[in-house]
């Protein structure tokens, strides 16, 4: 790593623990002793304890998922839950062509 990129590195992690202890800490008041709230606010909603730095990582795995999902054993047909599959080219779909000699896409037939 750079220098640069360590102390933006340092940043962030001074900013994620910052982050934590604003989020763990009991809130507190500092209203005046003359001050009276009005009965014709609404209470403000709940406030999450999740910590920012577990959203962004969920949210970060998430896209992972939806990018490359997980290889586990065999691929298995969404339709009839075969196994046995055949790679075929699609003559459809063209990738490249050089010296009038054609390159297929390949697609699995069960």
């Amino acid at each position: 790593m750079s220098e640069f990129e360590q102390k933006v590195l340092k940043l962030l992690e001074d900013i994620n623990s910052k982050l934590d202890k604003l989020l763990t800490a009991e809130p507190v008041k500092a209203t005046p002793a003359n001050y009276t709230p009005k009965p014709s606010v609404a209470p403000s909603p709940a406030v999450s304890t999740v910590k920012p730095s577990a959203v962004v990582d969920k949210q970060e795995m998430e896209e992972k998922m939806k990018e490359k999902p997980p290889i586990e054993g065999r691929r298995v047909c969404s339709e009839c839950g075969g196994t046995a599959f055949n790679t075929v080219e699609d003559k459809t779909q063209v990738l490249h062509q050089m010296g009038g000699v054609k390159i297929y896409a390949k697609c699995n037939i069960l």
